[in-house]
């Protein structure tokens, strides 16, 4: 059963007119409607490229009484431009605050956008220095792929950070911005609504691609994170990247997979076996998901270097 099947009544796909924009970026993007009020503009399951604009996260928004909250800045200034026209084209209503999932560039790039008109941007404080501290190389990265689509961006540091909970009192529905613990890159948030049971997941949820360890991955610890999200127990979820689904398919694509890699990693290491294993770990039950050629092997030895000191 498709996940659209699963979720029948519940997400309806939003025909858009995707207007032309500037420098080749869309004028609007499509968005899906996960409820009354919660939209997304689902990115492609696929790494950042020229021609898919770096759009390949979800970049999502909540009406309130209040104005408009966004969960993620974007890749660059016009994809944000885009993503703004977009929530136009369904409210009238003001964004009223820009969240960022991490720091990583496809989360806060698009935060020059948003500084220029003059919203505050929201992010972990651990998100926050990783950008800070990097965000001139993730732009040049950004700029060498996008090319002239890179126009406008330029490193905005967010405006307010937090440690571990930041709540946003919307008038009709309160916003919770939680930090449940190390993740797939520093300050991995969540964005949980209470009253709706509808939790954003940010990068600690995949579905639908492969998920990638980064040098700065913990995934022993990403576990734990999950662990505690889960017991939010949320009826919908939107992860990171993909479509709309549920806590159980997240939680097989994300924690199952990240469990999996470790018990394998780990017999390899009590068995005094090297790093040239750990590359040949058999991931085939995992190869169905988008990006699996791409990080499958550099997954297991990432993974075999974190842990292998635990076994000296």
């Amino acid at each position: 059963m498709s996940l659209r099947n699963v979720l029948s009544g519940l997400i309806l796909f939003v025909p858009i007119l995707v207007s032309a924009g500037e420098a080749g970026v869309p004028g609007e993007l499509q968005l899906t409607k996960v409820s009354d009020r919660v939209y997304s503009a689902i990115g492609e399951t696929a790494p950042g490229t020229y021609e898919n604009n770096g759009h390949n996260n979800n970049l999502s928004f909540i009406i309130t009484e209040k104005g408009v909250v966004v969960m993620n800045g974007g890749d660059n200034y016009l994809l944000a431009k885009a993503l703004h026209n977009s929530i136009h084209s369904v409210t009238d209503k003001d964004v009223k605050y820009v969240v960022n999932e991490n720091g990583q560039g496809h989360a806060m790039l698009g935060n020059s956008y948003w500084r220029d008109q003059g919203v505050p941007i929201i992010a972990h404080e651990s998100a926050i220095e990783e950008f800070r501290e990097h965000g001139e190389i993730k732009l040049a990265a950004m700029e060498n792929r996008n090319k002239e689509k890179a126009e406008g961006t330029y490193v905005a540091v967010p405006d307010i950070g937090f440690s571990d909970r930041y709540d946003l009192d919307m008038g009709d529905v309160k916003i919770e911005l939680r930090y449940f613990g190390p993740g797939h890159s520093p300050g991995d948030i969540a964005l949980w609504i209470p009253q709706d049971k509808l939790l954003i997941t940010g990068d600690l949820g995949f579905h639908q691609r492969l998920l990638a360890v980064f040098d700065d991955t913990d995934t022993g610890a990403w576990i734990e994170s999950f662990d505690k999200m889960s017991e939010l127990n949320p009826e919908t979820v939107i992860p990171g990247h993909g479509e709309p689904t549920t806590l159980d398919m997240v939680a097989r694509e994300t924690r199952g997979y990240l469990v999996f890699l470790r018990s394998a990693v780990i017999e390899i290491l009590e068995s005094g076996g090297g790093l040239d294993e750990a590359y040949n770990i058999d991931q085939s039950q995992w190869a169905y998901l988008d990006t699996f050629e791409e990080l499958a092997g550099k997954n297991a030895g990432r993974v075999y270097q974190h842990l292998e000191f635990d076994y000296f």
